[in-house]
């Protein structure tokens, strides 16, 4: 396997999975125009090259919420890591330690709090969603509070399940499902040996952990489509900060109206995004959404951004379309697939190289730097 840059962790990363595994995190909603639009919209953001300005000297470490940053970069929550590789989140988590960024756990993760928390030193973020078991938003909070994670990160795009039509072709939903995944799993030795034997248990942690009894696999669809809440508003932001008195990041973000909402409520920080193509297509994409939110409530509140951000290069345009830091998903996870916690840590090299190259070549020597001075203003 030649991995020279983070898109070739895609084609590593199929080749290896079972194909409901692979198309569950691969795909969007709908026909995955928005998908699609997230990474071409982000690709044509044109930088602006500068040259001979002494760029001996870079940083690329940056401040968010009192902690310290290598780079501006977070792992996204990912629901299901722990099926990628043996024990995932554990692996992911331990790498991004190692590299001095912070790992965000899914309130769907394989691995509970409990058992990811004793292997890393910085302090690990939190996703959750608003569900209607209010008892467990309830009880997963003070876990996440007594295993001290620093951040909470609020999803709050998800209050029904997007229709993604890939996962009913591939095996992870729809008739017949458990059989199809079954056989996948027996013609892909590699994964079937590395997470299908020895990545037991195959279940949704903190959850289970809540109920006291498994929720595996088989429930992860209907659990979902059963729990989630549309009757979701700010009022429910107002009862989580009852539990929560640390950093918390509202992620969903794509209007600034909404913005403002989050700048009213007293959130700490918003995520752009649009759960990377996978809710509602059609909408824009992240690289289009972010300018006019930072338009409109950059200074007043910590602006995150995720969706279509493959490798080091888009990072840095959405710094400079105005987020302060970039969350990654599917590319983390095409890495972890490929090559368990290595191949993270060596993507998230990867990465850094490639921010300093674009540093170096737009004149920008620390993260502060990276504005709009480093775009071309091109006319669309």
């Amino acid at each position: 396997m030649i991995i020279s840059s983070p898109n070739d962790y895609r084609a590593a990363a199929k080749r290896r999975l079972p194909p409901f595994l692979f198309h569950y995190i691969d795909g969007g909603a709908y026909e995955e125009y928005t998908l699609k639009h997230n990474v071409e919209d982000l690709s044509k953001i044109a930088l602006r090259q500068r040259v001979l300005n002494d760029m001996s000297q870079l940083s690329l470490e940056t401040q968010l919420f009192d902690e310290t940053l290598s780079m501006p970069v977070a792992l996204s929550p990912v629901g299901l890591t722990g099926m990628y590789a043996r024990r995932g989140e554990v692996q992911a988590a331990i790498s991004a330690d190692q590299k001095g960024i912070p790992f965000t756990m899914s309130t769907v993760s394989v691995c509970p709090i409990e058992e990811v928390v004793p292997k890393i030193n910085r302090p690990m973020w939190f996703q959750l969603y608003v569900l209607k078991d209010r008892g467990f938003m309830k009880n997963a909070l003070e876990r996440a509070k007594a295993a001290g994670c620093s951040t909470l990160v609020f999803t709050v795009d998800m209050p029904v399940p997007g229709a993604r039509y890939r996962d009913m072709h591939s095996g992870m939903s729809g008739k017949n499902a458990a059989m199809r995944r079954y056989f996948q799993s027996v013609t892909h030795p590699q994964w079937a040996w590395d997470v299908g034997l020895n990545g037991r248990p195959h279940d949704l942690g903190n959850i289970s952990t809540y109920l006291g009894k498994p929720t595996g696999l088989e429930d992860y669809i209907g659990w979902l489509g059963n729990n989630f809440d549309p009757s979701i508003s700010w009022k429910d932001l107002d009862w989580i900060r009852e539990y929560w008195d640390g950093p918390m990041v509202i992620k969903g973000i794509l209007d600034p109206e909404d913005a403002k909402d989050a700048v009213r409520f007293g959130a700490d920080g918003i995520v752009v995004s649009n759960h990377g193509g996978r809710q509602l297509d059609g909408v824009l994409s992240s690289a289009r959404a972010l300018p006019p939110i930072a338009d409109a409530v950059k200074g007043e509140i910590k602006i995150l951004a995720d969706s279509g951000i493959r490798n080091g290069l888009d990072i840095v345009r959405m710094l400079a379309l105005g987020a302060d830091i970039c969350m990654l998903g599917r590319a983390f996870i095409y890495a972890l697939a490929a090559d368990g916690g290595a191949g993270v840590s060596n993507l998230l090299e990867l990465l850094d190289k490639e921010i300093r190259v674009a540093m170096t070549l737009t004149g920008a020597k620390t993260i502060a730097d990276i504005n709009s001075d480093c775009l071309v203003k091109l006319d669309n």
